[in-house]
């Protein structure tokens, strides 16, 4: 590694000012910054001085999501051959899932980075490490079977729309991988909806040339099972519905996230192992997360209570752990930019997200996966949140120093 600094340090003087390569600074200083502590000095006043900056905070959230990208990857392969009704070894499980998974990482970073590489020469700004998570995340929240070229223009819309329009990192008011699922959702709503998409192979038919007799809503994801039994509730179709709910899939499935659905959001092992590695580093909020636990737990047992529909009737276990509600939770609704930044407004705003993403998944099954949407409203609503809780603690203040003053 000392070759390779001394390496970049003679490299340094050409991307400098005044060097022949000035204007690709910020792409010499992020690559740089990026593989070693930055050597720059602060110019104000009071400051911290720690080797843990923006980068380093940023590489920790990537490695609590390894545990869902790997776990993703031997899922998505796991699912193809599942439903092929294929026997196939666990190397070759892997080989296929590395195959489907990993072009849309690539594809992910390399177009966001491109994206975030021209803003900078642009505005002429130090590269920004904000897209190194969004990078991850964006793969982990498609399905397996996605376009390549779909994940692209989403990349690009959100880096653009989602963070560049409002400053660029630190100024976005809206998750950036969040802003990019949506894209996808309304853009191409074929492609994120319905029973195909969760499985590798079923759009392009090649599980179907493997098994003829395939049924393609065997791919349906557990979201989907229990929406699709709202309709034929109302038809009055109980048989129809006994029969959905019994090939749902069990708790402990949901647990281990051995069921279709996003690449990286099945897991609730993985998500959790993440979950703990962001809490004991400081960089994820357990009282968002707990919080949110509690919102979607209360919400859920309301709906037990009205139990309307079977899909009111799911119980608070089941719900929390299907589809990409604790994976929201844990990584998106934390992130630190479009999340609530005081003490109350954390606990405030996660459970109101958890509330909202039950709520939204159960009342209109055409968004089954309520926690985007949730974590999108609560985004816009943070501000308020921080700026009601900061004014109430002034009040508080106020109150207790014309207590003090009087006696």
């Amino acid at each position: 590694m000392k070759f390779l600094e001394n390496f970049i340090d003679k490299l340094e003087p050409k991307f400098s000012k005044g060097g022949k390569l000035e204007k690709w600074f910020p792409v010499f200083d992020g690559l740089a910054t990026f593989l070693f502590v930055p050597k720059h000095t602060t110019h104000g006043g009071v400051h911290v001085r720690d080797a843990v900056d923006l980068k380093r905070t940023m590489n920790t959230v990537i490695m609590a999501l390894v545990p869902c990208l790997l776990f993703g990857i031997w899922n998505t392969g796991y699912q193809h051959f599942r439903l092929a009704e294929v026997e196939a070894s666990f190397i070759e499980t892997i080989l296929y899932g590395a195959m489907q998974v990993l072009p849309l990482v690539i594809v992910s970073y390399v177009a966001g980075l491109a994206t975030e590489f021209i803003f900078c020469i642009i505005k002429k700004h130090p590269i920004e490490e904000g897209f190194l998570v969004s990078g991850m995340l964006i793969p982990l929240i498609v399905p397996a079977d996605v376009s390549l070229w779909m994940v692209a223009i989403a990349t690009i819309f959100a880096v653009i729309f989602g963070k560049e329009v409002f400053g660029g990192t630190g100024m976005n008011i809206l998750n950036p991988a969040l802003t990019a699922r949506a894209f996808l959702f309304f853009a191409y709503p074929t492609w994120m909806s319905g029973d195909k998409v969760w499985i590798s192979g079923l759009t392009d038919g090649s599980i179907q040339a493997l098994n003829p007799n395939i049924d393609a809503t065997a791919g349906a994801t557990q979201l989907g099972k229990w929406a699709s039994t709202i309709d034929l509730y109302k038809e009055g179709a109980t048989e129809a519905v006994e029969k959905v709910m019994s090939s749902t899939y069990s708790t402990l499935d949901l647990f281990l996230g051995i069921v279709p659905g996003s690449v990286g959001e099945t897991s609730a092992l993985a998500i959790l192992i993440g979950a703990g590695l962001l809490i004991q580093t400081g960089v994820g909020s357990w009282k968002i997360m707990l919080s949110g636990l509690i919102g979607g737990f209360l919400m859920t047992t309301i709906f037990n209570i009205a139990d309307a529909n079977p899909f009111m009737g799911v119980s608070p276990l089941d719900q929390i752990l299907a589809g990409g509600f604790l994976f929201g939770l844990v990584y998106m609704a934390t992130d630190p930019v479009s999340a609530a930044q005081t003490g109350v407004g954390k606990v405030i705003y996660g459970f109101l997200v958890g509330f909202f993403a039950i709520m939204i998944r159960v009342f209109n099954p055409a968004y089954p996966e309520g926690v985007m949407l949730a974590i999108l409203f609560m985004n816009v609503m943070a501000p308020l949140i921080d700026h009601y809780v900061i004014q109430g603690n002034i009040k508080e203040r106020l109150k207790r120093a014309k207590l003090h003053d009087a006696h």
